[in-house]
């Protein structure tokens, strides 16, 4: 993949990144920016405002990447659970047989309750900053 990431790099006119830490801080900062581009084609698309971004599985436990992608999108971010994928199967395999009765709101609250996200907001200079970047 670095190899990849230098030559996509050279091949538009941006400098490569120098060190490991340069390559891992150019994939975050370019999976932020993605998440920013993709929800403002969500907004475009519907017409609706996002207020909050939900990011869950292993990338939550990132917090540089759960900040820019807050600083990038412009909107609060909550993170958690990590195990969502795993959460939500038995929470839906509970309430098909019978074991769990409520709703699905129910059934979100009863995750939020347990594993509560961390909240990440924009923080201004920094989405100002980045506004006319798009990795």
């Amino acid at each position: 993949m670095p190899a990849r990431i230098r030559a996509y790099c050279l091949e538009h006119d941006i400098r490569p990144p120098g060190s490991r830490a340069e390559l891992v801080r150019s994939i975050v900062e370019n999976l932020a920016a993605a998440y920013a581009r993709t929800l403002a084609a969500i907004t475009e698309l519907t017409g609706r405002t996002v207020r909050t971004v939900h990011l869950v599985g292993g990338g939550c436990q990132n917090e540089l990447l759960c900040q820019l992608t807050a600083d990038y999108t412009g909107v609060t971010v909550q993170a958690g659970p990590v195990e969502a994928t795993a959460i939500g199967n038995v929470l839906v395999q509970a309430r098909a047989q019978g074991f769990a009765y409520c709703s699905l709101e129910g059934l979100r609250a009863l995750v939020h309750q347990a594993h509560p996200p961390r909240n990440y907001i924009p923080t201004p200079s920094s989405r100002a900053a980045r506004a006319n970047i798009s990795p």
